[in-house]
């Protein structure tokens, strides 16, 4: 007796669907990592209201934390390692997981069904392309400074020209918006991965996702607007 087994079966659903969980748990928890990095991220940008001395001393801070326990930038160093597994393991999640989908249904239905999806949750994907390439450019040009009108200055004098570029902000604000609906639908399916939330605290969970993502996504165009409109120089 031979036993044939069809291409796209090699697993057994079982199999597939543990996979598939440990997928999911994996972005959940990738994405909780980036999140949290965000918030320390955007409070940090606020401190340029504080003046050009304190952001710069903030900015030099950051690569000197636990001096002189551990030589400079070691901390930094590995923060940005564990955020850069982080950003590889999200990203690996989620092109295995739109994968496994479409080999789960290879052809196309001849009749679409209406599918309760929000404008975020359709556009997951090529969102989180574009605020990748978008973060690799942000880097570039306000960390390295290698793109960057004034890349010789201080931080504080980067933020500035890049900002007081309309072109630039409007880009800014695009990658942000979007991030912000990449956030919301993110952190609502990280409620369901985890277990955090039921058909009963859907609503809530939901509320919450879009109440702090939009905090989040106000918190980091504070800076970029008051740059454009002069409130920052």
């Amino acid at each position: 007796m031979a036993t044939v087994t069809q291409a796209g079966q090699g697993r057994t659903p079982k199999a597939a669907k543990t996979t598939s969980v440990f997928k999911k748990a994996v972005m959940a928890v990738s994405g909780i990592i980036m999140l949290l990095y965000l918030v320390a991220h955007m409070i940090g940008n606020l401190k340029v209201f504080t003046g050009r001395e304190n952001f710069n001393h903030y900015s030099e801070w950051i690569r000197t934390i636990g001096e002189p326990a551990v030589p400079a930038q070691t901390v930094l160093t590995i923060i940005r390692i564990v955020l850069l597994v982080a950003v590889v393991a999200h990203f690996w999640a989620a092109v295995s997981l739109w994968r496994q989908a479409r080999r789960a249904r290879p052809e196309r239905y001849v009749v679409k069904k209406a599918v309760a999806q929000t404008y975020a949750a359709r556009t997951m994907r090529w969102g989180g392309v574009i605020v990748l390439l978008f973060i690799i450019y942000h880097l570039l040009d306000l960390t390295v400074g290698a793109i960057n009108p004034d890349g010789d200055g201080t931080p504080y004098d980067r933020l500035v020209a890049s900002f007081s570029n309309p072109f630039i902000t409007a880009f800014y604000v695009l990658a942000l918006l979007l991030l912000g609906m990449h956030l919301r639908h993110g952190i609502w399916s990280a409620t369901q991965t985890l277990g955090l939330s039921n058909r009963r605290r859907e609503r809530t969970a939901n509320a919450a996702a879009i109440a702090f993502s939009t905090l989040l996504i106000a918190g980091f165009l504070l800076v970029p607007f008051s740059v454009l409109f002069g409130l920052v120089d």
